[in-house]
């Protein structure tokens, strides 16, 4: 099955050209690599109205199964990923939050300092992930088993009950 994705990498600096963006293409490959299609990449300041209206747009647009959010996540004052992504999703999806902070706890403990949300708007599946490219990629590897199924549900296949 082929799963469309859009990676939006939210930072202030990287935003501005100071930092290169490491997480979205850490991810991107990660996706790639799985035969997945990235269609979308973007990088925005840490803004909830900026973030909103991309993952709004996106969703919206249709081209995308599933939206990766990098960075944003943590209890700095200007991380504001999950409040944006819960003003734009119609129903949340804990189990996925909550299962990349059990993992990665394992990790790290400050993995339970984690705010990231994932959830459902329309079909397409929205998941935040931290900023630093390794653990965004341990975090999205933690899903990958279960992503295409998800995706298959979201989209009403056919065979999707036939792998539960």
């Amino acid at each position: 099955m082929t799963i469309r994705f859009g990676i939006l990498t939210s930072s202030d600096r990287s935003a501005r050209g100071e930092r290169p963006d490491l997480s979205g293409p850490a991810l991107g490959d990660l996706v790639t690599a799985h035969g997945w299609t990235v269609c979308r990449t973007v990088i925005v300041p840490d803004e909830l109205d900026v973030i909103r209206e991309t993952l709004s747009t996106w969703v919206d647009g249709g081209q995308v199964d599933v939206i990766l959010t990098t960075g944003g996540t943590g209890f700095a004052p200007r991380d504001v990923t999950p409040e944006a992504t819960s003003l734009v999703i119609d129903r949340q999806a804990p189990g996925l939050a909550e299962a990349m902070r059990q993992e990665s706890r394992a990790v790290t403990p400050h993995a339970i300092l984690s705010r990231a949300v994932a959830g459902i708007r329309g079909r397409v599946l929205i998941i935040n992930l931290p900023g630093s490219p390794k653990a965004a990629v341990e975090n999205l590897q933690v899903l990958l088993p279960v992503l295409a199924h998800a995706v298959e549900l979201l989209k009403e296949e056919p065979d999707a009950e036939k792998h539960h």
